[in-house]
């Protein structure tokens, strides 16, 4: 019987790809949401099962890190990767929790449009992982963390005009804290969606 002391390392391109599409699928279901937002909305339970989801598979290639000798990339860089992934999924799923928690009762074109950035933002994301199984196409792969750099550009201008119709036109300051956490918190989710394209960058420039 022939016994595989080494264990295979493509288990962690499977767990990252997985995360990949889900990063894409909660910012799908939390533009959804925004679009038909409603307070009794079953996606905003939808995003926490998936956030839930998105949990277990960084422990799964956490643990997979501690038990494997040899690594398809850096520890650290795959450490950094799972982790900021989750970040983005972990703040998408804050977003709406926040939104419910805060009892908001609709949503603005601006956050509406923060939403599309994230969903495009992290849909680059996907490609790019996709990518880490062939290093040899680098430039591919530099070409979507180059995209996934200017859509969190355009991100940071969205946040900033609607934090200046925000104080420009509400007059009550705990809408306004309200208001301000929640535009924050997508636009870090975008930020994180950059976090993943600097550590891609990072392992391509290594391995590439």
């Amino acid at each position: 019987m022939e016994i595989n002391l080494i264990p295979k390392e493509e288990k962690f391109f499977d767990l990252f790809e997985a995360q990949a599409e889900r990063i894409c699928a909660v910012a799908k279901e939390f533009k959804d949401l925004l679009a038909d937002w409603r307070l009794d909305s079953d996606k905003i339970e939808k995003i926490s099962d998936m956030e839930h989801e998105a949990d277990i598979t960084t422990h799964e290639i956490m643990d997979k890190l501690n038990r494997t000798f040899i690594t398809p990339f850096d520890r650290e860089d795959i450490h950094e990767l799972a982790s900021k992934m989750d970040d983005v999924i972990d703040l998408t799923q804050g977003c709406a929790s926040r939104m419910h928690r805060y009892r908001i009762a609709s949503t603005p074109e601006d956050l509406r449009q923060m939403s599309d950035v994230l969903l495009r933002s992290t849909e680059t994301v996907r490609k790019a992982v996709m990518g880490l199984r062939d290093l040899k196409k680098t430039r591919r792969i530099l070409d979507y963390c180059i995209e996934i750099n200017s859509l969190e550009n355009v991100g940071d201008q969205m946040q900033e005009a609607a934090m200046g119709r925000l104080f420009a036109g509400e007059r009550d300051p705990i809408e306004v804290i309200k208001w301000k956490e929640i535009y924050e918190l997508v636009e870090t989710a975008i930020d994180k969606c950059e976090d993943v394209a600097n550590t891609i960058e990072s392992i391509v420039v290594k391995h590439g």
